[in-house]
């Protein structure tokens, strides 16, 4: 998790906020960064009271209830939406996401998918419901990123630096609120030397 971390860290600095900071006015950038910060900040307040709160854990110390698996699937569409987003208008930039940056989306959702499923299935849950449950998440991601690129087509410079860096604050607010803070409970001091580790395999392969 630290990994993907820097991974996503390095990521957003390169495929999103830089790009938005050159291609639109500082406004925009600004505005999209706090606004989704801040949307993001709203749902993970409102997901962990319904339960979700460690939804990024591997492990977790107490029994996930019912209530709790539900909400660690709503965590993984909140995590999901705004990187999936971003993949999309990455590529209406003209670009291509980075395998480092999609593998770091993958392994940053695999702890609360984990969980939320083990969960569910622990309160009783079919598996049938829980895979179609977590098939409508693939699918809400895929629309978010296809509308990332298609509803953005040929808008200004200002309206789409404000969604790359929306996504960004929403990525960066995960970061810091969800990934980091559990990988850091469960890893120690190593979680820094591998979320910089992370940080430097993205940079390096934006460079190659």
């Amino acid at each position: 998790m630290a990994f993907g971390a820097g991974v996503l860290i390095s990521s957003v600095a390169f495929e999103l906020v830089d790009d938005a900071a050159h291609a639109g006015t500082f406004g925009a950038t600004a505005s999209g960064l706090a606004a989704g910060s801040l949307t993001f900040f709203v749902g993970d307040v409102l997901i962990a009271r319904a339960g979700g709160k460690d939804r990024k854990r591997m492990s977790q110390q107490a029994p996930v209830t019912a209530a709790s698996g539900s909400a660690l699937a709503l965590g993984a569409l909140l995590d999901g939406i705004p990187e999936s987003a971003a993949i999309g208008v990455t590529i209406l930039q003209g670009g291509v996401p980075s395998i480092a940056f999609i593998a770091a989306v993958a392994l940053s959702n695999l702890p609360e998918g984990l969980s939320s499923a083990t969960g569910m299935k622990a309160a009783g849950r079919s598996t049938r419901n829980i895979i179609l449950l977590w098939v409508a998440i693939a699918v809400a991601s895929a629309i978010a990123a296809g509308l990332g690129y298609l509803v953005l087509d040929g808008a200004s410079e200002d309206a789409i630096a404000f969604v790359m860096t929306f996504a960004a604050g929403a990525i960066l607010a995960m970061l810091a609120s969800t990934m980091l803070p559990e990988a850091a409970r469960d890893g120690g001091p190593v979680v820094g030397l591998l979320t910089s580790a992370g940080f430097f395999l993205a940079v390096v392969l934006d460079r190659v």
